[in-house]
């Protein structure tokens, strides 16, 4: 005997979480405090729970999963089909299971660390998917309405999963926009909505009237008074402020906060289903900033959850045997002004011809936007809506069903084409579109495997094309110049594409040493800022620590040798080997002049003298040229360092006197 309605809402269901985060545990604790909360902490007891708690909702945490997540969720969904799947774990766990969240077999996916507001609002969703969903089922179950001439489907789980389609592609879309609309947590997102909120700080000018506008249009925004009341909104001031300077950004920035408390506030309505509250927000943007791009994207958003919430209530009333209340949601949405003339006079005929004529006239259109190519979108004017409207309310036709095929076809033509292409984001948004529009799950494993190669296909491409600008520049000498198209900028585009790739740890093993090299050559140059410069970018490119502990020491020794080669130093430290006799002025021999002249010169590695100086002399003009001539014929023994001879600056005073 089949229970009533009363009888199955009567039975309560509870939330089972998979878990062994405690952290985790305390958060759904604290904002489901309404549902039965049952805790699993091993995998293989999650069916007995699910069948003996009467589960609504189950939350999967990857990292209390064994087995691969996906499978466990395919497994779950075919066993408990009315049941609603939220997973939470990393960004790398969503991107493996982004195909399961696309068909709608994950619900949502949840990212950790979590926050209270966000596990609040994906627990409140699931419930509210799961009722959408339950109410279907106890509908069919109870309902014995039939007309004459339409026989609704069979209640079996799979028509009663695709009945809920729609729905769940309503909510899947909402956590697409939450997901686009901000960070990855709500932390990030909190910070963004404080900010707009914060009035915008910049160099005070030196007009009064200007920074009072800007003090109330900042203060509008504190309110809330973001579009009214006219002349008094942050809008209507901030505007006035960029009319009476219109170079300061502060007014702009202002505007721009606005939009985003806006825009921010209509994100939030779609997520919670308040699609005219959000629509209401988006058209303030847009009255802004038309152009602006979430005021676009929301617009599509908004669009396509209206379509999908109409098409789930045709079928609701569909399966209820109501096909003119699913034929008048329908025409409201597809027909302006409400109720067409061709639908008064239809409301005449028998329930049958109502049917084939609607199916007809969904299809005949739906065949026209596949010949424009209008597949998906605009919203609730295009092939995919016009055939599910006619799949509403005839499952069964096998022209509905030709049509479902041919659109498919088409789908996956476009994904073909784009990925032959290798227009990875078109295709991504058509293998997207395949979900929802009847694809074969084999066909969209295809696709995706297929898009996936073209993507490694690209990379690899991409990669290969850095290389060979490295290597370029590399061979030129462009080491650092010019900034955009240099070696190091060419390393740079290697590591932000794939930094552990072998070409770009390759590239940075050849930057790195030749500009040690460079280092080297500058040192040897004695020019010690530049060996300095070279080996701070060295060390940014990605040089291993003992190469560059090597050049700094050969840095410091030729720092240090240099040093020790202008140091001066006697010349009786020295070891002459060939000396010049002295050539006493004539002049001063026969004036009686006496005196002393101190040169500075240079024994150089060979032991031959050069750059002799005259460092002092008394008396001055007398003896200098003569003491030059003779010191330039001497000879040392060359002044040894660290097994090589060096130069050496010396110091030598030459005496003249007369002997007797």
């Amino acid at each position: 005997m089949n229970a009533s309605p009363r009888e199955i809402t009567d039975v309560r269901e509870s939330l089972v979480v998979l878990t062994h985060d405690a952290e985790l545990l305390h958060t759904l604790r604290a904002v489901a405090a309404e549902h039965q909360i049952s805790t699993v902490g091993a995998e293989a007891d999650l069916a007995a729970h699910l069948l003996d708690d009467h589960a609504g909702v189950a939350m999967l945490d990857t990292a209390a999963v064994t087995s691969p997540v996906g499978e466990l969720a395919e497994r779950l969904k075919s066993q408990f089909p009315d049941l609603v799947l939220v997973v939470a774990g990393h960004l790398s766990d969503q991107a493996a299971l982004s195909a399961l969240i696309t068909r709608g077999v994950v619900y949502r996916f949840l990212h950790k660390p979590v926050s209270e507001q966000r596990v609040r609002l994906f627990v409140n969703a699931a419930w509210q998917r799961h009722g959408v969903e339950h109410a279907e089922i106890i509908e069919t179950t109870a309902s014995n309405l039939r007309k004459p001439v339409w026989l609704p489907p069979k209640a079996s789980p799979k028509n009663l999963w695709i009945a809920g389609g729609a729905v769940a592609a309503v909510l899947l879309i909402a956590g697409g926009i939450w997901l686009l609309s901000g960070s990855s947590d709500d932390k990030s997102n909190a910070q963004r909505l404080n900010t707009a909120a914060t009035p915008s700080v910049s160099a005070p000018s030196n007009d009064a009237e200007l920074e009072k506008l800007l003090a109330r249009a900042d203060d509008a925004i504190r309110r809330g008074a973001l579009t009214t009341p006219a002349g008094d909104n942050a809008v209507d001031l901030y505007r006035l402020a960029q009319k009476r300077k219109a170079d300061d950004p502060r007014p702009a920035a202002g505007i721009e906060r606005v939009l985003d408390r806006l825009l921010t506030a209509a994100e939030k309505a779609v997520l919670e289903d308040r699609t005219d509250e959000a629509a209401r927000l988006t058209d303030l943007a847009r009255a802004i900033q038309p152009d602006h791009v979430r005021v676009a994207f929301l617009t599509t958003q908004i669009g396509k959850e209206r379509e999908r919430v109409l098409l789930a209530q045709a079928r609701q009333a569909a399966a209820r045997g109501n096909v003119e209340q699913a034929i008048a949601v329908l025409d409201r949405a597809t027909l302006p002004g409400g109720d067409s003339t061709l639908m008064s006079e239809a409301r005449n005929e028998l329930a049958q011809k109502k049917i084939d004529d609607r199916v007809a006239d969904f299809l005949r259109r739906a065949s026209d936007r596949l010949r424009r190519g209008a597949l998906v979108e605009p919203a609730q004017d295009n092939a995919r809506f016009l055939i599910e409207s006619a799949r509403a309310i005839a499952p069964n036709d096998v022209n509905v069903r030709q049509a479902q095929r041919q659109l498919a076809d088409r789908i996956v033509t476009q994904a073909r084409d784009a990925i032959t292409a290798g227009n990875a984001a078109e295709a991504d948004r058509w293998i997207s579109a395949a979900g929802d529009s009847g694809v074969s799950r084999d066909d969209i494993t295809a696709l995706t495997r297929d898009l996936q190669r073209v993507r490694i296909a690209t990379r690899a491409d991409s990669m290969a094309k850095l290389s060979q600008s490295f290597n370029q520049r590399l061979t030129q000498g462009r080491l650092v110049e010019p900034p955009n198209d240099s070696a190091k900028f060419y390393l740079a585009q290697l590591a932000q594409a794939e930094a552990n790739h072998p070409s770009t740890q390759q590239a940075r093993q050849a930057l790195s040493a030749r500009m040690l090299d460079e280092a080297r050559g500058a040192a040897t140059r004695q020019d010690y800022a530049a060996a300095r410069r070279w080996m701070s970018e060295a060390r940014e490119a990605g040089a291993d620590e003992a190469g560059t502990a090597a050049v700094e020491r050969e840095i410091v020794a030729a720092q240090d040798a240099a040093r020790r080669a202008n140091e001066i130093v006697a010349a009786s430290t020295l070891t002459r080997t060939r000396s010049a006799p002295l050539e006493y002025p004539t002049a001063a021999r026969e004036n009686g002049t006496t005196g002393w002249v101190d040169l500075v010169f240079t024994v150089r590695s060979d032991g031959t003298v050069g750059d002799v100086s005259v460092a002092g002399a008394e008396p001055a003009g007398i003896f200098e040229q003569a003491a030059m001539t003779a010191v330039r014929k001497w000879r040392y023994q060359p002044v040894v360092r660290d097994g090589r001879a060096v130069d050496q600056r010396v110091r030598q005073r030459i005496r003249f006197a007369i002997e007797n």
